[in-house]
Order: C-alpha cells, then sequence, then structure tokens
C-alpha cells in the first residue's frame, strides 16, 4: 500500500467526524446535556416530577417567556434589545379586559391583544429605527409607560370573569397532556427558526448584528429590518399576553412583572451574544426548556419565590461572565 493511499485513509476520517466533534463542542450541546443533568435530579428529588401532567404542568413555567424569546433572539443578534416585554403584555391584557368588560367576544379578545403587542412594537420600533434612539433607554422608557397606562387603567383591581371560550389558550388541551400553549411554543420555534437560520433575511439580521456601518454600505435596508425585528417582538409579546390572561383568568397590572430578565436570560442561556451578531434558535429552545426544568423543580421542593428570583438573576450573571473569564483564561495561558 502506497504513503498516499495511507495518507488518504487517515484524513477522510477526520474529515467526516470534524462536524461531529464540533457539534459535541456547541454550546447548544452542552445545554442539552445539562436539561438532562437536570432532569434526572428533578425526577430523583421528587416522586411526582415523572407524572405526565405533572410535566404538562412544568410547560407553562417556559413557554410564555420563550415565545417572547424566539423574537428577543432575532432582536439581540442584530444588536438592539427590548425591555418593554413585560409591560406590552399587561398592556396587551389590560386592553382585552376592557374590551372583555364591554362584552366583547372571544375573537375579537385575540385580536385586540394581538393588536396592542404589534402596536408597542411598531412604537419601539419608529423611535429606534426612525429617530435614531437607543434601544435600551426606548425601552427603558416604554416599560414604564405601558404599564403605567395598565397601573391608570386599574388601579388597585382587576378584570376577571372572561369567556370560557378564551380560557381555551392558556389552559386547553390539543391531545391528552399537549397543552395549546406548548403547541404554539413549538410553531414558533419552527417559524422563527426558519426565519433566522434559512433565509435572506435571517442573514441580514446577522449582518447587521456583526456590523450595521458596512451592512447599510452593502445595501441592506438596516432601519426597516430593525422595525420589522421590533414588530416581531411586539406581536409575540401579544400572543404570550392572551396565554398568559387566559391561563390566569384575571387581568391585574401587575402581570407579567419580571419577565424581561426571564426573557434575556433565556436568549442569553441559549448562547445568543449580548453584543449581536451571534446566536441560534435551538440553543433558545434548549435554554427555555433548562429555565423551565429549574423553576418548576424549585416549585416542586416548595422553594420560595424570592429565591428562585435570586437564581434566575445568577444565572444570567454566570452565562455573561463565564465564557468572558474563560476567553481571559485561555489569553493568559497562551501568553505563558
Amino acid at each position: 500500500m502506497s504513503t498516499a493511499l495511507r495518507h488518504s485513509e487517515r484524513q477522510i476520517p477526520d474529515r467526516l467526524t470534524r462536524p461531529a466533534a464540533r457539534a459535541l463542542k456547541s454550546w447548544e450541546s452542552l445545554l442539552a446535556i445539562v436539561a438532562i443533568g437536570i432532569f434526572v435530579l428533578n425526577a430523583w428529588a421528587s416522586p411526582y416530577f415523572l407524572d405526565p401532567w405533572n410535566l404538562s404542568d412544568a410547560s407553562f413555567n417556559f413557554t410564555e417567556k420563550a415565545m417572547i424569546a424566539f423574537a428577543m433572539a432575532m432582536l439581540i443578534i442584530a444588536g438592539e434589545i427590548d425591555l418593554s416585554v413585560g409591560a406590552i403584555i399587561a398592556l396587551a391584557s389590560t386592553v382585552m379586559g376592557v374590551a372583555m368588560t364591554a362584552g366583547a367576544p372571544t375573537p375579537v379578545l385575540v385580536l385586540l391583544g394581538l393588536g396592542t403587542g404589534l402596536a408597542c412594537g411598531a412604537f419601539n420600533g419608529m423611535l429606534v429605527a426612525r429617530f435614531g434612539l437607543p434601544s435600551i433607554v426606548v425601552t427603558i422608557g416604554t416599560m414604564s409607560l405601558f404599564r403605567g397606562i395598565s397601573y391608570i387603567i386599574l388601579g388597585d383591581g382587576a378584570f376577571t370573569g372572561y369567556p370560557d371560550s378564551f380560557a381555551w389558550f392558556g389552559q386547553g388541551y390539543v391531545f391528552w397532556v399537549i397543552t395549546v400553549e406548548l403547541v404554539i411554543f413549538t410553531l414558533a420555534a419552527l417559524v422563527f427558526g426558519v426565519l433566522l437560520h434559512r433565509t435572506s433575511f435571517g442573514r441580514t439580521v446577522y449582518a447587521i448584528g456583526n456590523n450595521s456601518v458596512a451592512a447599510r454600505f452593502s445595501g441592506i435596508r438596516v432601519d426597516r429590518v430593525r422595525f420589522i425585528l421590533f414588530l416581531l417582538t411586539g406581536l409575540m409579546s401579544g400572543i404570550a399576553a392572551i396565554c398568559l390572561t387566559s391561563r390566569l383568568g384575571s387581568t391585574r397590572p401587575s402581570i407579567a412583572s419580571g419577565f424581561e430578565l426571564e426573557v434575556v436570560t433565556i436568549v442569553v442561556l441559549g448562547g445568543v451574544s449580548i453584543l449581536g451578531g451571534s446566536g441560534s434558535i435551538v440553543g433558545v429552545v434548549l435554554a427555555a426548556l433548562v429555565m423551565g426544568l429549574v423553576t418548576f423543580g424549585l416549585g416542586l421542593l416548595n422553594v420560595p419565590g424570592i429565591v428562585m428570583s435570586v437564581v434566575v438573576g445568577a444565572l444570567l450573571i454566570a452565562v455573561i461572565a463565564v465564557p468572558r473569564l474563560w476567553a481571559m483564561a485561555r489569553a493568559k495561558s497562551r501568553k505563558r
């Protein structure tokens, strides 16, 4: 056997195994391992965890937040952020509550929830894309604005008595333990996965996040893309408002408080760079599962809600800090 032939026999398997090796070293693979580990720990810690209906209930811990996280991931990849998503939910829920008290049927309530989300997203997008204002400043302002309107309308009160047909979105089941929310979550993951990874629009999002100036000079309509991304975030917040209001059966101005932190945590935990330019929908899906399993497992162990908030905050800091610390450690080792 010649040397060239022996060399080719060694090289072909190496080339074939490189994609698999890269996949095993990816952030998504790590998240999958973590999710499996948390699942096993929860099953060991609580005898009630593996009950199919309990697992179905566990999906409520992440589906509504993950719906928003898909749109937020694309927004952050493009170098922007929306911290008003929880307030958009509150305002959309309040608008639906006002319409419900006026006797509006379920289809009208759904349209109003979606329309309010889109209107809030368009308002954010106009301020950022049209007037060039920083998205973090704009959405901090609209976070107070949107929730403030809800407090003005409701005060310390609440809207209750939604029609039974409306409850289907947040409490209904499609088949056995498969909830309506879980189906919406799955469809949203597929739609945003295709949009980000299989379309030219998705490629423009990555281009803008990596270098918005170069993207603009290459002919990409940067402001238009940013506006569309804020619209998508508002739309998904409207869908989440419908599901959350339906599941709770009531509207209060404090609804969805803290959603901003958890949505951003899911996105960053999913491997989306907070600086923009990189990330995947698969990572966001896995991060949502991890967050849902963590919070549900702590709930089964009767851990107080404030402790869960501490865990979420610590997780966000760790996810941002660990890659940076790892890069610094590698740079020091190379210098040595």
